[in-house]
């Protein structure tokens, strides 16, 4: 049950029926889908990117790569933000050459470390394309970055946190961690209330 200070956005059915039609639009969308490969930037990026997954094997009979790209020292507010970051592992089950990535994201924002996830993806190869799918496109850009696929336009004020969180996960259990069949929330945090925004801006 969400605490008072969280608003939910999307509950587990919602995020559910988000994915499914994403995964329907990629299929119509992508000339070759056998060259798809799935990019997760963590830490809310990687349930969702398995789901992403998951369904593309359910209505196209697709086995997609999925990997996840760690953006910390690829952000261009690196040196401003005081604390230093956390880095967080980086699994790319092979290169990226001749593919349409797809870079998964739980929050975007200002667009930056959607920037900063297509620097360091070019470490890993020449993609034929890159796509993005944000579960919930906050607005505010910084940066001219589109999304391709949108779970959800969530109008927030820029002070407020909106976060991707497990459901009585118990304590200890991350997002990374989340399996296919963990259920997840999305939820606009209030009055302060602490929680990590989503995988990035």
């Amino acid at each position: 049950m969400p605490s008072p200070d969280e608003r939910v956005l999307l509950d587990d059915a919602g995020i559910r029926r988000s994915l499914m039609r994403i995964a329907h639009e990629v299929i119509e969308r992508t000339e070759h889908p056998e060259r798809l490969y799935l990019v997760a930037i963590p830490n809310g990026g990687v349930p969702l990117a398995r789901r992403l997954a998951a369904n593309l094997r359910q209505i196209a009979d697709l086995e997609i790569p999925v990997g996840v790209l760690d953006t910390t020292l690829y952000r261009d507010d690196l040196l401003t933000t005081g604390a230093r970051p956390a880095l967080r592992r980086t699994e790319m089950p092979s290169a990226v050459d001749d593919h349409v990535v797809i870079l998964v994201d739980d929050v975007v924002k200002t667009g930056r470390t959607i920037r900063a996830a297509m620097d360091a993806l070019m470490d890993f190869g020449r993609p034929l394309a890159v796509q993005v799918v944000g579960l919930a496109d906050r607005g505010h850009r910084e940066l001219p970055i589109k999304l391709d696929y949108v779970g959800k336009n969530v109008p927030t004020q820029p002070g407020e946190k909106v976060s991707l969180r497990p459901v009585d996960s118990g304590e200890g259990v991350s997002l990374r961690d989340a399996s296919e069949e963990s259920e997840l929330r999305l939820v606009v945090l209030s009055g302060g209330a602490p929680g990590e925004e989503g995988g990035g801006e």
